[in-house]
């Protein structure tokens, strides 16, 4: 009876234990947990970026790095795809993710956003939000409201019943409405204010027990956060003085566009920016991004390469980015040990000599100390306390007992490492062409105008055929010299095929999607087939109403040249086709390829456009990431089993001056890049979860004509050794 009474008791305070609640709150200094103010290290890690059996590892990674907090988006258009179907599996698995993240012992900060920007394909709407009618993006608008609502709520739901907010003994310490809107409200206006205080009274109404912020938002309405995005935050202040001083964005590096070298960020910079931001107040730094990873499928925004590295601390495979990773950790560790300091008092601040700082934070019983050099180009010492220390310029010792320097921002102690691809083996290809469309009597969708690509397609395909004939008379055509084609496009990328041939390809970029083709044509006397082959790569992620914002043919068309003056073709019959005959087949699929004819050996295409290649293999042994080297092609998209690594474009050459980077300085987007008069990008991720034994389906999709024996399946690591691997036919 005494024993039944213990277990009785133990059972009780289980229970009592199990469903007692935690508190988040905050004050000037810092989040509060439990009481408890704190120093808060964050990094972003979006789950849709990587596969869920990379998680672990990832989140582990981040937590050696000495993270305290993961930070993700939610992903509307991943997670809704037609409205009111939803999606949470696989890479999608929101839950699945938080739930990995608790596990290891951190928290979570979540941005539901549900505009989340980050270079994600329409800026993370669904297309389908597009065409509720009467609807306008991100302002006083109730169709568009009313849907932001329905799904912000959608997902507070859900994690509460799976009891995932920090109240509920959950993770979430922290939630974001809206993103970075600040500047669109300073667009707008009035109804860009209203929406404001709507979205922020609306995500306090769903009671999720822990703070809301908005970043970019000088406005944010009570008790909602403001908080900072930039390369540097150090002078960033809260609208209200009872607010904590937090950064949801200190960018790592920069994105990748097509067309555009590779952005990356010296260690010592950002370790600078980070000790800086500590020094003046702040209490919460999140780094953007931890781990950026791979935009998967069609999931990258406008222009931007299928891989999203950002120069993060861990790499897009998921290797330790050094020495980056090492020296922030060792950042991390000294913040950490002034804790109990900078979470007590505010600051005192002297400036003993120019280009020098120094902050103390000292209490009865803890002291910590920050001195600074602010000068990009020379070291200098400073007297201390009883000591004299040295400083690199730009740079910021650490002292948590304000005698010893336990970190300098600019001595990196951290081992380099450069990953190193090694071949693991080229394919054997089956190829496949695929006939240009064109126009027809029996043409479903038909018009006397050209449409806005996106009207026709909704986005269910990158491709989009603009079909039209012109007859040419005898007489039409001057001696030697063939007529000339213009069409002018709002973008991205334009094929032009007469009577079945390639007759010329124009493209944008990022910084000017808008386009035109001008060639002369090779037109014969009697009916001709102009076939338009507009190509998007990827939707509008940021401005002002991108919603409305246009891609494809638009016009106007001309034919210049001809005897009988210029013909402008623009509201002449076009018809539409939309995708490409392969994916309407479904070649990217083991299933759908037995539908056309594959041909092997001397017959593969090479440097001929529309053509889709075949192959498979066993994996490769081992645990190491695996890559894809896509140098030898042009354009087009990649299959690994049916699943998209994402679209390629090897034949998109960087601009721009990739000279040497000096860490001192103020850091931009345009200051340090590499591989400049290379592809912007060579290597795509093949995950290893993706892989079978043997048997692995590859394909890929080339638009503008490569040369497939130049692929090659590469490891990403420090194997020094070539493997084989067994290819079958």
């Amino acid at each position: 009876m005494m024993k039944g009474n213990f277990h009785m008791m133990l059972l009780f305070l289980f229970l009592w234990v199990c469903s007692a609640t935690a508190s988040v709150t905050y004050d000037h200094k810092a989040i509060l947990i439990n009481g408890q103010r704190r120093i808060l290290i964050s990094g972003s890690i979006h789950y849709p970026r990587s596969t869920p059996e990379m998680w672990p590892d990832l989140i582990q990674k981040a937590k050696d790095g000495g993270l305290d907090v993961i930070q993700t988006y939610v992903f509307w258009n991943g997670h809704e795809p037609s409205p009111g179907n939803y999606y949470f599996e696989d890479r999608f698995d929101l839950v699945r993710f938080i739930k990995s993240v608790q596990q290891a012992g951190l928290y979570v900060n979540l941005r539901i956003g549900p505009y989340v920007c980050a270079e994600w394909n329409f800026g993370g709407f669904p297309v389908w939000l597009k065409y509720v009618p009467g609807i306008e993006f991100r302002t006083d608008n109730e169709p568009f409201k009313a849907a932001m609502q329905t799904f912000t709520a959608k997902i507070v739901s859900m994690l509460k019943a799976e009891n995932l907010f920090q109240t509920q003994g959950g993770p979430i310490i922290m939630s974001q409405i809206e993103n970075e809107y600040g500047p669109v409200e300073w667009e707008i206006g009035a109804p860009g204010k209203a929406y404001t205080k709507w979205a922020a009274s609306m995500a306090v109404g769903l009671s999720t027990g822990v703070p809301w912020v908005m970043c970019k938002q000088e406005d944010a309405p009570d008790p909602v956060i403001d908080t900072c995005n930039a390369f540097y935050c150090e002078n960033f202040t809260p609208n209200k003085n009872y607010k904590p001083k937090i950064w949801t964005e200190n960018w790592t590096g920069w994105y990748t566009a097509f067309g555009g070298a590779n952005p990356y960020r010296p260690a010592e910079d950002i370790a600078f920016s980070v000790a800086r931001f500590i020094q003046n107040r702040g209490s919460f730094v999140n780094y953007y991004m931890y781990h950026g990873g791979t935009n998967f499928g069609r999931a990258s925004g406008r222009f931007i390469t299928t891989s999203y590295d950002y120069d993060a601390p861990i790499d897009e495979y998921g290797l330790l980015n050094e020495p980056k990773w090492g020296h922030l950790r060792d950042l991390h560790k000294a913040i950490k040990q002034c804790e109990p300091a900078l979470v007590s008092v505010d600051p005192t601040v002297s400036w003993p000599g120019k280009n020098l700082e120094v902050h103390v934070y000292k209490t009865t019983s803890a002291c910590a100390a920050f001195l600074a050099n602010y000068d990009t180009g020379y070291s200098t010492k400073i007297t201390f306390g009883n000591g004299e220390y040295d400083l690199p310029p730009w740079s910021i010792s650490i002292l948590p007992d304000c005698k010893t320097a336990v970190f300098n921002t600019a001595r990196v102690s951290a081992p380099s490492f450069h990953r190193r691809m090694t071949p693991v083996s080229s394919f054997a290809w089956q190829s496949y062409n695929e006939e240009p469309a064109s126009s027809s009597q029996n043409d479903p969708i038909t018009a006397n105008s050209l449409w806005e690509q996106v009207n026709v397609t909704h986005d269910s395909s990158d491709y989009l055929w603009y079909l039209t004939d012109v007859n040419i008379g005898p007489n039409d055509l001057k001696n030697g010299q063939w007529p000339v084609l213009t069409a002018m496009s709002a973008g991205h990328v334009l094929h032009v095929f007469i009577n079945g041939q390639l007759s010329g390809t124009a493209y944008g970029s990022l910084d000017e999607p808008k386009l035109t083709l001008s060639r002369s044509v090779n037109l014969r006397v009697g009916n001709n087939k102009i076939s338009l082959l507009s190509v998007s790569v990827g939707l509008a992620n940021v401005g002002t109403h991108f919603e409305t914002w246009n891609t494809g043919v638009l016009g106007p068309v001309t034919l210049t040249g001809l005897n009988t003056g210029t013909l402008d073709l623009s509201s002449q019959k076009w018809s539409y086709k939309i995708g490409l005959e392969g994916e309407t087949s479904s070649l990217h699929t083991e299933s759908g390829s037995s539908s056309v004819e594959w041909v092997q050996g001397s017959l593969v295409a090479k440097k001929q456009p529309l053509a889709w290649y075949k192959t498979t293999f066993s994996a490769p042994a081992g645990n190491d990431p695996l890559a894809l080297d896509l140098s030898s092609m042009g354009k087009g998209e990649v299959w690994i089993n049916g699943q998209s690594i994402g679209r390629h474009w090897a034949g998109y050459i960087a601009s721009g001056n990739c000279g040497a980077c000096y860490y001192a300085g103020t850091y931009t987007d345009t200051k340090c890049r590499a591989n400049c008069g290379q592809p912007s990008q060579r290597w795509y991720h093949v995950p290893r979860a993706w892989l079978r034994p043997s048997g692995n389906y590859l394909v890929v999709l080339e638009e503008w004509g490569g040369d497939p024996d130049g692929i090659a399946l590469n490891y990403n690591g420090k194997q020094s050794c070539l493997v084989t691997v067994a290819l079958e036919l």
